[in-house]
Formats: C-alpha cells, sequence, structure tokens
C-alpha cells in the first residue's frame, strides 16, 4: 500500500473458480508488508479463509493468521451474521439479556429469511466497523479485505444500504446506512474484479463493472488470475493454428529428448499444438475486453503445484511488484 493510497477497504469479487478467495488472501498479505496490520474478512461462511491459511475453523473473532514480509500481521474473521446482528443489537440499542432472548426464539434466523437483505447490511456493516476502529489516534487495521460475494451479486451486496436508507428516514439504522455507503463511495474503497482469460468470466466482469458504476461504486483493479506464458513463438503459434507447422520439426524435437517418434505421436502433437494456439488467440482476444474496461490490469500466474502458504506469499510478491496507479 503505497504512500499516496487513501483506500483502506478492499472489497475482492469474482465468478466462482476464478480465485477470488485466493485473491483477497494474497492482496491481504501484500497490504500487511512492512509491519502494516490487515483485517481479512470472509462473508460467505465457508470457511475458504481457514483452508489457505491451515489454520483452525475461524470463530465469529478476529484472529491472527499470518505474519507478512517485514513482519506485518494479518488477522481475519469470519463474519456469522447472526453474531453480528446481537452485537449490532448490543452496540447501538443496548439489548443485553433480551438480545440472548432473540437468540432462543429463532428471531434472526426469521429475519434474515423474511428479509434476505438484512443479511448483508450486517456483513457491510461489520466490515464497515472494523474500517474505521481506532485504538487511540491510530487505526486498528491499516486495511481492511473483504472476501465478497461472487460478480452476479455483488452490485445488491454492497448497495444494500442504499436501500436501507431508503426506507429507514431517522434514527441509528438510517445513520449507519448513511455512514456505510459513504464509505464504501469514496476514495477509501476500492472493489476488486477477479477474473480468467475466459468468456464467461470476462463477461461477468464486464457486467459487473457496468453495474458497479451505475451505483456510484469505485471499481478498483482488475485481476486477471491463473495466466500462462504461450509455450511456442508467434511464429509458431501461427503456423499451429494455419495446419503447417513443420513435422520434421517435431521429429527433430523428440529425437533430442530421447523419445521415439512416430506417425501417430506426431499427429498428436500437432493437433495439441493447433489447440494451444487456438486458446492463445482466445485468451488475447478475451485480454482485450479486459483492457477495453479502463481499469487498472493486473496478471497472477498460474501455480503449476497449486496453491499453498507458500504460493500465498508468491502471489503477494507479485501484487507488490504492480505499477503505482494500482489502487492498493
Amino acid at each position: 500500500m503505497g504512500a499516496q493510497s487513501r483506500t483502506r477497504l478492499h472489497i475482492v469479487t469474482g465468478k466462482g473458480g476464478t480465485g477470488k478467495t485466493t485473491t483477497a488472501a494474497a492482496l491481504a498479505l501484500h497490504l500487511a508488508s512492512d509491519g502494516r496490520r490487515v483485517l481479512l474478512i470472509e462473508v460467505e461462511g465457508r470457511q475458504g479463509i481457514a483452508q489457505l491459511f491451515d489454520v483452525p475453523q475461524l470463530p465469529y473473532e478476529e484472529r491472527k493468521v499470518a505474519v507478512a514480509r517485514g513482519n506485518g500481521d494479518v488477522y481475519a474473521l469470519a463474519i456469522d451474521p447472526e453474531d453480528a446482528l446481537y452485537e449490532y443489537l448490543e452496540m447501538y440499542y443496548h439489548l443485553g439479556r433480551a438480545g440472548k432472548a432473540l437468540r432462543k426464539v429463532g428471531a434472526v434466523e426469521f429475519a434474515t429469511t423474511v428479509a434476505p437483505g438484512v443479511r448483508d447490511v450486517l456483513l457491510t456493516g461489520k466490515a464497515f466497523e472494523a474500517t474505521r476502529r481506532r485504538d487511540g489516534q491510530q487505526y486498528t487495521y491499516d486495511a481492511v479485505v473483504v472476501d465478497a460475494p461472487p460478480t452476479g451479486r455483488i452490485g445488491r451486496f454492497l448497495n444494500v444500504n442504499a436501500e436501507v436508507a431508503g426506507l429507514a428516514k431517522v434514527g441509528p439504522i438510517r445513520r449507519q446506512a448513511d455512514g456505510i455507503m459513504g464509505l464504501l463511495r469514496s476514495p477509501r474503497t476500492s472493489v476488486h474484479l477477479v477474473t480468467l482469460l475466459e468468456e464467461m468470466p470476462v463477461q461477468e466482469t464486464t457486467d459487473a463493472v457496468a453495474e458497479l458504476r451505475a451505483l456510484d461504486l469505485p471499481v478498483g483493479a482488475v485481476i486477471v488470475n491463473q495466466t500462462r506464458q504461450p509455450a511456442l513463438r508467434p511464429a509458431q503459434l501461427q503456423a499451429a493454428r494455419a495446419g503447417t507447422l513443420d513435422a520434421s520439426e517435431i521429429d527433430a524435437g523428440l529425437k533430442a529428448a530421447g523419445l521415439t517418434s512416430h506417425d501417430g505421436l506426431l499427429d498428436a502433437l500437432t493437433r495439441e499444438a493447433a489447440s494451444h494456439a487456438e486458446r492463445v488467440g482466445l485468451e488475447r482476444s478475451e485480454r482485450k475486453q479486459i483492457i477495453a474496461i479502463g481499469r487498472p490490469v493486473v496478471e497472477l500466474p498460474w501455480l503449476a503445484d497449486g496453491v499453498d502458504l507458500a504460493g500465498l506469499y508468491q502471489l503477494s510478491d507479485l501484487l507488490g511488484q504492480t505499477k503505482s496507479e494500482v489502487p492498493w
């Protein structure tokens, strides 16, 4: 997080399967580098953060899960809507024992079932509270990262408090809703979108960006995950797509590698090369669509060994090497 950055709340969204949670965790590690303190929040109840950092299941409590480079700290919180509601009622209405009585009669489950938006109000409210919390003159956390819902419902998730503000004209609910929307629509917040170089994730990303802009919510970076370098040179890719690869060159390569060559193997490798060239062409087309969105683009590589804790640190380091215009 550069000295010029005003962003304190980072919302990370993306189509399912794009590596949204992994990217959020890597971003938290990066933001915590050089002695900073960052809170990573999970809102979907999947315990994905605990799995990534190889720690026990997270309770509704902020717990340290990793030490970033330069002795920074990453804390994590898995928000439980029920506990968040009791905390909210105690904070604003001081219900005490009455709040515990609500738990016994199942009032929270009833409320979130009848009015599903209540759940998102509680989740965004907790992130809002963590972002502005202070220990004396200093913020408790230098930044807060939210592993948010997928792109298909990110607009509804982030804009729910605007709807609440329209219903509650006065009182603490209205004040909190206004405060949350004030943060979400300010330069202190960035909504980052994670995608793959595939048609459906890129289309969902494009649609989500349009929705966020229409809601006046700040779009941050587009993070292209699991990218791979072409295995063939440009001229070879062109020949592979045209079906004019030199079979003798492939044969020579096989022999140089100590492998036995035959017509069936040469044909299979030629088809594989054509398929690879086709994929590279499609990825280039999708990349152009991502660039056309007009936001900073960050590419993270595919990790051959999968994403473990070492892989998270590797991705974190790569995020730290991005250009200065990236909003973190």
